[in-house]
């Protein structure tokens, strides 16, 4: 096989073809320094200070591996993820379309819970105690901030005026309890400027274990959840958490706020997969989950215990959806997302969900973009390189080695073929520094040549005829050429396995670059060769 000029030119033709077609099919990727992208610097959320430099390296360490499988599963090529000081992160990724829903799969803790949806009874009872527990919490300063005027040591006469005196109640339907309070001149705005109390805020929803919220009035609600003596208040082991889904009634737009078991019975470690997809019946999209084989076991048996309870599926402190327990639930599950929710968002949930959760809240502390300008200008450059650099190399290689530098020419061509093909079929990435390895593959590609034509010269010097010269020089340069290659391709290997981001995609193009060069100088030059001293007589001399 190849042992003929004309079957190794049909080989070479047709391996010609093949890499033409995946360049012309699959086109090149292009990494974030040539077609621009998204810059990301994250670092563990740490409010208080209170972590310590290892636990904040072993923190940067479990995000990594997160981050990184949450952006593979993403699609996006080549990104890099590089650890800076053991205290940060940053994330490269090239070629977004949408950056608000890379931030959001890149920061989603993704903390997945299973909790019981417990009565309001208990809690509507400890309301009471809740609004004076926030009384004696703000003290006479921050009541008279609304516009009181009270005296210090009369706590009763500071409950009736703040609270509406007496007992308080939780109505049935939802109702508006603004007090109008005396205006206060102030330069800023006080969050406590016009508070109510807490009872009057929650009015009882229409599903169990929730109170309504009007929209309006959030901010406040989580002002009250967020202070402690509010906390120490609720009933033992409740918990008020917020729901994701917003009902209008009436005029009004309101938000659940669900009654809970403080703990989960079952959270996302125990879960192995997850997929979104679209409810046939409903048209809503949902994530449908599976969990390990212990995971299921204790989820079978809790539901099995509160058949007719609602099952509160929290993800990230809020409650996803919460259905009604018809019957013992096995192994899998799913998370409703509601009508209004495109695939896409599902698509994401489930993403983060196979990925798992992010053991800490993680801050966006930089963020820029790279714009396609900036990577304009790199390719320009890059191919004024390439170009002037394979210009010149043509030059010399024609004009010292005459006949032999023109089919050197030749395969030289065949080999930026293979090597852009190649590119494009292992769906690589160029970068800037892959240009460079390219470029630096081209000078392998010709210094084989060189070696080549330098023992033909050798072996003609010392009178043998032509063919014989060729076949000699070919044979005695391969260990040279062979030792040559392997090094540095082992080079590239380990430069890959360690490096990271551009490192890499320098290794990759080298590596790729390396085997084409390999094959150009050895088989494509010396079939060239063939083919030309075809129809020669054996003494006819040739240019080298």
């Amino acid at each position: 096989m190849f042992k003929t000029p004309r079957s190794r030119l049909i080989a070479i033709v047709l391996l010609t073809a093949l890499f033409g077609w995946l360049l012309y099919d699959n086109g090149l990727k292009l990494g974030l320094d040539l077609q621009g992208g998204m810059h990301l610097v994250l670092e563990v959320d740490d409010p208080e200070g209170t972590m310590t430099v290892e636990a904040k390296a072993d923190m940067i360490d479990r995000v990594d591996r997160i981050i990184r499988t949450r952006i593979d599963e993403f699609g996006v090529e080549e990104p890099l993820i590089q650890k800076v000081g053991g205290e940060r992160l940053i994330v490269e990724l090239a070629g977004i379309d949408n950056e608000d829903r890379a931030k959001e799969i890149v920061q989603r803790n993704a903390f997945l819970e299973f909790k019981l949806v417990l009565p309001t009874t208990d809690m509507t009872a400890a309301l009471s105690r809740i609004d004076r527990s926030v009384v004696a919490a703000l003290g006479i300063d921050s009541i008279r901030a609304l516009g009181r005027d009270v005296v210090a040591d009369d706590q009763p006469e500071i409950v009736d005026l703040l609270f509406g005196g007496g007992d308080t109640a939780v109505s049935a339907e939802p109702v508006d309890t603004t007090e109008v309070v005396e205006e206060v001149p102030e330069e800023e705005e006080d969050p406590l400027d016009n508070l109510q109390p807490f009872s009057s805020l929650l009015n009882l929803g229409d599903v169990p274990g929730t109170y309504l919220i009007a929209i309006e009035d959030e901010p406040t609600v989580q002002l009250f959840l967020d202070m402690d003596e509010v906390q120490r208040a609720l009933p033992r082991d409740q918990a008020l958490q917020w729901g994701m889904e917003l009902v209008g009634r009436g005029a009004r737009t309101y938000k659940y706020l669900w009654v809970l078991e403080e703990d989960p019975f079952l959270t996302g470690d125990r879960l192995e997969e997850a997929t979104a997809g679209r409810d046939p019946q409903f048209n809503q999209s949902q994530v449908q989950f599976e969990l390990s084989r212990a995971g299921g076991r204790t989820f079978g048996q809790f539901t099995g215990q509160h058949i007719g309870d609602n099952l509160a599926i929290v993800l990230d402190g809020a409650v996803q959806s919460a259905p009604v327990i018809r019957d013992r639930i096995g192994a899998r599950g799913q998370i409703d997302m509601g009508a209004g929710t495109p695939l896409e968002e599902a698509s994401d949930l489930a993403l983060v969900l196979r990925a798992g959760a992010l053991p800490a809240k993680i801050n966006i502390i930089e963020e820029r973009t790279v714009g396609p300008s900036l990577g304009q200008d790199s390719i320009d450059a890059g191919r004024i390189a390439g170009m002037l650099g394979i210009a010149l190399v043509v030059l010399v290689m024609m004009a010292y080695y005459r006949v032999a530098g023109i089919l050197a020419v030749g395969a030289l061509g065949v080999y930026v073929i293979l090597v852009l093909g190649g590119l494009a079929g292992f769906g690589a990435v160029l970068t800037v520094p892959g240009i460079a390895g390219l470029i630096l593959s081209i000078g392998m590609a010709v210094d084989a040549n060189v070696l080549i034509f330098e023992r033909i010269r050798e072996e003609l010097s010392a009178g043998r005829a032509t063919r014989t010269a060729v076949e000699e020089g070919f044979q005695h340069a391969f260990s040279a050429i062979m030792d040559a290659n392997m090094t540095t391709l082992i080079t590239a290997l380990i430069l890959f396995q360690f490096g990271t981001g551009p490192v890499r995609g320098f290794a990759v193009t080298l590596s790729i670059g390396i085997v084409a060069s390999f094959f150009s100088a050895l088989f494509v030059t010396r079939s060239f060769f063939l083919l030309y001293l075809q129809g020669k007589k054996a003494s006819d001399p040739i240019s080298v």
